[in-house]
């Protein structure tokens, strides 16, 4: 168990910690009104994992059960898809550009709603536990629904406390990131070098 849980959690951190849409959503709460606000948000980005999980584990384990060959070509699917994520960094332009515009102070259950509708209702996360979570299965043969509540629950604390944390620092890290116009680039790199090893990974 350990041999998988400790590769998913690295890679997990990372990307978590790696920018997107939902860290500058938090990020900029955080910096305009104020770091419960910011918390909260990601509190309810954080809770929408359970449904992407329920999705992903219910899913893929009756597939599991059924052929070993289906369950190879998700794999393989989730490689694939991951390589292509990869490419979609390596095109993007690395400096770190957000902006607190049109941002206006809401409640704090509105923001808790918000951020968990922000995750349930994008397609791109489901897609991305199916092609992440079944790489990193430690007993494919066993109890696969809990084995991936197990991970989705890891991936739900992670994102709590990175999350969380960039609430709790949003003025600091904005400081830091406007200072640092090259973090963007080693971030970039570093996106690309996980999705291609998580790729490779799932294969061997």
């Amino acid at each position: 168990m350990l041999e998988q849980l400790i590769p998913f959690l690295t890679a997990s951190a990372i990307l978590t910690i790696s920018p997107g849409p939902d860290i500058f959503y938090v990020m900029v709460q955080g910096m305009v009104n104020g770091k419960k606000h910011g918390f909260v948000t990601a509190l309810g980005l954080a809770t929408g994992i359970i449904i992407n999980t329920s999705l992903v584990a219910f899913g893929v384990s009756v597939i599991i059960k059924n052929s070993d060959t289906l369950f190879f070509i998700i794999k393989l699917f989730g490689a694939i898809y991951l390589l292509y994520l990869a490419w979609q960094v390596f095109k993007t332009d690395p400096e770190i550009a957000y902006s607190a515009e049109g941002i206006k102070e809401k409640s704090l259950f509105s923001l808790f709603k918000q951020g968990f509708i922000m995750n349930v209702l994008n397609p791109k996360v489901t897609i991305f536990f199916l092609a992440f979570f079944p790489g990193f299965l430690w007993e494919p043969n066993g109890n696969t629904v809990i084995q991936f509540y197990i991970l989705g629950a890891f991936f739900m604390l992670l994102t709590i406390l990175i999350f969380g944390s960039v609430a709790l620092l949003a003025g600091k890290i904005s400081n830091y990131l406007k200072r640092h116009k090259h973090s963007g680039v080693v971030l970039k790199w570093l996106q690309i070098v996980v999705f291609v090893g998580i790729a490779s990974f799932i294969l061997i």
